[in-house]
């Protein structure tokens, strides 16, 4: 609910602060004196398009906020916070304060949470916080959406369970239609694909590459084309280690076989000679086997000739062929087959996909339909329902003759089914049932659209509803009526009401007036200002007086005024 605006420098109100309440608020006040400016203030603070021409004359700018208890976990405390303001939560609920500036040349500014925010954001908010009825075309439910929406909402659960499991079914449908279209519309493409892969794989098989077999191939080349170098440094270094070719007739095994002797025999007198001579000993065992190693080596060697070397080259022109076609190594090739295969598997498979959803869609066709049909089905007797009670509610507001009707025809299917909603006002029997908003004066539509929220507050309460003379063109018994009936709505919800009729106003919790008063400036000139004040019971009495018969002092109108009031208070006790 809103707790307090404040107002600067916007039309005729300097400054003024309004202290409100729950419950059905008032605000009165003759004509001119601003009270419309309360209307223009809310609009700002719900996003509304800022007017230059709504900055009082002389001011720089204008400026309105308000104070909103809001619930911490709703949306429009997460809208809130998404947008970075902050909330001072106390005792289950939080405070938010937004504010907007429009400046003479028609800037304006938002402010959520004592952050700056686009105005958007307090269109976000008013949406969930606030609904206004005015004379222009305000209304909440002047789209179908809205209008649908607000007829589920009164249909209750059962039709809201039915909606879930149509959604469900329904995106379920969807998907396996637009995955259907997809295969249907790819499938020469992905006869192509699979065409082109099953040539890849079969390319790849003839050809059988193994893991590293690129590097071990190369590493064999090189060694071949360089057999001879290769051959020739195995035989110099064998004959070094056991050819009497080197160092006068004695190679490097007898050499260090002699060296091992000679420190072996002198071991008795010094054991660090016997512990040299056992590592001479090792040397000897490792000098041994590499000569043991490069005869091998060497017979390799005449072994490998160039017939295998042009194997080799062969081999490895074969696997260049994959590397250049589909990776760059045969690892990387292998890798690629492996995913290719699975990915054939899958194009293969597109006859079999292609019947398991048709029968899919099938299933899925029948049940949209049956819970499209069970939606209609709740939602006209929903609609008989709330047309005949909103059409009473009319009754008593001076519109005997109207009617509310409401149109449940079939429409293309969405996601909310297949229904088309519309929400039609007959002003008379005879006549053309037409939209809200066509075809009804703006006092008359005021007057139809309290009817509805009367009707529909216990089902879908908005925290704060403001209606702007909603009793144009009514007056008597009429009037009272709609007194009542926004007693009846402030019982379940906040309710401001700018009224010119006592009777309506003789039923309000709380009472603000609007004054305006002429003052003179430096320069002579005139200038108008609205004072705004809650006003207590003996006030309330005198302003109800000059709402009567536009005497205050009046002692008659004063006792009819009190008259009015207790009337008004005995008629809500029994709402």
């Amino acid at each position: 609910m809103i707790e307090e605006i404040r107002i600067r420098d916007l039309g005729v109100i300097t400054d003024a602060t309004l202290h409100l309440a729950g419950g059905f608020t008032v605000v009165t006040g003759e004509t001119g004196a601003g009270k419309t400016m309360v209307i223009t203030a809310l609009g700002l603070l719900l996003g509304a398009r800022a007017d230059a021409g709504a900055v009082r004359l002389g001011a720089k700018a204008a400026s309105a906020e308000a104070v909103l208890r809001i619930a911490p976990q709703s949306p429009a405390a997460l809208r809130a916070a998404e947008a970075g303001a902050e909330l001072d939560e106390s005792g289950g609920s939080a405070e938010l304060i937004v504010a907007r500036t429009v400046s003479g040349d028609g800037r304006s500014r938002a402010y959520v949470g004592g952050r700056s925010a686009p105005a958007g954001v307090l269109a976000d908010l008013g949406s969930a916080l606030v609904v206004v009825h005015g004379q222009s075309d305000q209304l909440r439910l002047k789209t179908a959406a809205a209008q649908r929406e607000a007829l589920d909402k009164f249909a209750g659960p059962g039709l809201s369970e039915v909606l879930g499991r149509y959604q469900v079914n329904y995106r379920r449908l969807l998907a396996a239609v637009a995955e259907l279209e997809q295969l249907r519309t790819d499938s020469r493409e992905r006869v192509r694909e699979a065409e082109s892969l099953q040539a890849a794989l079969e390319e790849i098989d003839v050809v059988a590459p193994q893991p590293g077999e690129d590097d071990a191939l190369k590493a064999e080349s090189i060694r071949l084309g360089h057999v001879e170098e290769l051959r020739t440094a195995a035989f110099n270094a064998h004959q070094a280690l056991v050819s009497g070719e080197f160092a006068d007739d004695q190679d490097a095994t007898v050499l260090v076989d002699a060296a091992k002797r000679q420190l072996e025999s002198a071991g008795d007198h010094d054991p660090a000679l016997t512990a040299l001579a056992g590592r001479l000993a090792e040397v000897g065992y490792i000098l041994t086997d590499i000569s043991a190693e490069l005869s091998g080596y060497t017979a390799s060697l005449d072994s490998d000739g160039p017939g295998r070397l042009a194997e080799v080259e062969s081999r490895r022109a074969e696997l260049a062929v994959l590397v250049r076609k589909y990776a760059p190594s045969i690892d990387e090739v292998l890798e690629w087959a492996e995913a290719g295969q699975l990915r054939l598997g899958e194009l293969g498979d597109d006859s079999t996909r292609i019947e398991a959803l048709g029968d899919e869609i099938a299933t899925l066709e029948q049940t949209v339909a049956e819970h499209a049909a069970e939606l209609t089905a709740l939602r006209t007797s929903a609609a008989a329902t709330l047309a005949e009670q909103v059409t009473d509610e009319l009754s008593a507001l001076a519109m005997a003759a109207a009617t509310l009707v409401i149109e449940v025809t079939p429409g293309e299917r969405t996601v909310f089914g297949a229904d088309w909603i519309a929400f039609l006002l007959q002003p008379h029997p005879g006549s053309a049932a037409r939209p809200l908003g066509k075809g009804a004066s703006g006092g008359e539509l005021s007057r139809v659209m309290l009817a509805i929220e009367v009707v529909l507050a216990a089902v879908d309460p908005v925290p704060t509803f403001v209606f702007d003379e909603v009793d144009a063109g009514v007056g008597g018994k009429a009037a009272v009526e709609i007194g009542r009936r926004l007693a009846m709505l402030a019982s379940h919800v906040q309710v401001i009401v700018v009224t010119h009729l006592p009777q309506v106003a003789a039923f309000a919790s709380q009472h603000i007036r609007v004054t305006k008063n002429l003052s003179a400036t430096a320069e002579g000139d005139g200038v108008t200002a609205s004072d705004v004040e809650v006003l207590p019971e003996a006030e309330r009495v005198r302003e109800l007086a000059r709402m009567l018969a536009g005497q205050e002092e009046s002692a008659t109108a004063q006792a009819h005024a009190e008259e009015l009031l207790a009337d008004a208070a005995r008629t809500a006790s029994k709402c």
